[in-house]
């Protein structure tokens, strides 16, 4: 999710079962499936059959089956912590067999365009990263940036890596990236080939055919980016195709609990590289229509083992 203005007035609606204690909710291995925001989760339930809804911590979960699939639905929440925080607490209660994002994001590759779905490699936090003192007309090294990772510092913001521990092993490790798992990829590439995506919603069209393109880099932080020079930044530094406000922590939460993750995001905007205003508002719709569709044709392409059919 991009926008930072949100409803979730689907948080207050009554549900038919309130979760309890500290347990798993439901014993049924599940695809999770997050969205950031409204849009992404109202287009993606219209294919989730016999949904049953459980709430935990003031987060709604819904269970049930897409093409035929058990399936984990809940919003994330926008923005870093918030995605992090809901995604650790679904692998607490549920029985989470592999986590999938779909959502909206900005698009910082100038061969991409609005409605385009990225699935990237793998993903990284951009603003992980020491606010360099000034020195002279440049900005120092600091010790906290002797184990920074080899990318180049944007004024102060100089990136580093972030520490991390994993499931089963006592040793903690530097990390900027986290990888989407190959065999979900391979599933992606394959459904990529035989998606057609929306180009129209209501009497709103773009100007090319989108299309789903799997591959490259993500990167995520806690800002919603609309900012030209910052995005040839991010594109240059990173070699990073989207950008958005959640995905790179999910992944990371993913990784932690050596959980298989992949995630689609449609492009609603170009992160300040768009010639006029922000798109986001036009588009986010349909670009959420675009992500969407294509989770639930990668979903369906799902075996219980996450290989295609």
């Amino acid at each position: 999710m991009r926008l930072a203005v949100v409803s979730f007035l689907l948080a207050l609606a009554p549900l038919p079962a309130l979760a309890a204690g500290g347990g798993k909710l439901d014993a049924r291995p599940r695809t999770a499936i997050i969205s950031a925001f409204e849009p992404e989760w109202l287009a993606l339930q219209k294919g989730v059959a016999g949904q049953r809804a459980y709430s935990v911590n003031g987060v709604r979960f819904v269970t049930g089956t897409m093409a035929g699939k058990p399936v984990l639905l809940f919003l994330s929440g926008v923005s870093m912590v918030n995605a992090a925080m809901t995604t650790q607490l679904a692998l607490d209660r549920f029985a989470v067999k592999r986590i999938v994002f779909s959502g909206v994001a900005g698009g910082l590759d100038p061969d991409l365009d609005v409605g385009d779905v990225v699935v990237s490699e793998r993903w990284g936090q951009y603003l992980e990263s020491v606010f360099a003192r000034a020195k002279g007309d440049g900005f120092e090294d600091s010790e906290d940036l002797l184990d920074k990772p080899p990318y180049a510092n944007f004024g102060m913001i100089h990136p580093r890596s972030v520490l991390v521990r994993r499931a089963g092993q006592e040793q903690i490790v530097r990390r900027f990236w986290f990888d989407a798992d190959p065999g979900l990829l391979a599933t992606a590439r394959t459904v990529a080939t035989t998606t057609m995506l929306a180009r129209c919603r209501a009497d709103l069209c773009l100007t090319k055919q989108p299309r789903v393109v799997v591959g490259g880099n993500g990167i995520s932080a806690s800002v919603f980016m609309d900012n030209a020079e910052f995005r040839r930044y991010a594109f240059g530094a990173f070699k990073a195709q989207v950008t958005d406000m959640e995905t790179a922590a999910v992944a990371q939460v993913a990784w932690s609990n050596s959980v298989p993750f992949i995630a689609f995001r449609s492009l609603s905007d170009l992160a300040g590289g768009g010639a006029g205003k922000n798109e986001a508002h036009a588009f986010y719709r349909l670009a959420s229509d675009n992500s969407a569709a294509v989770v639930t044709r990668f979903v369906a392409a799902l075996d219980e083992a996450g290989r295609t059919h």
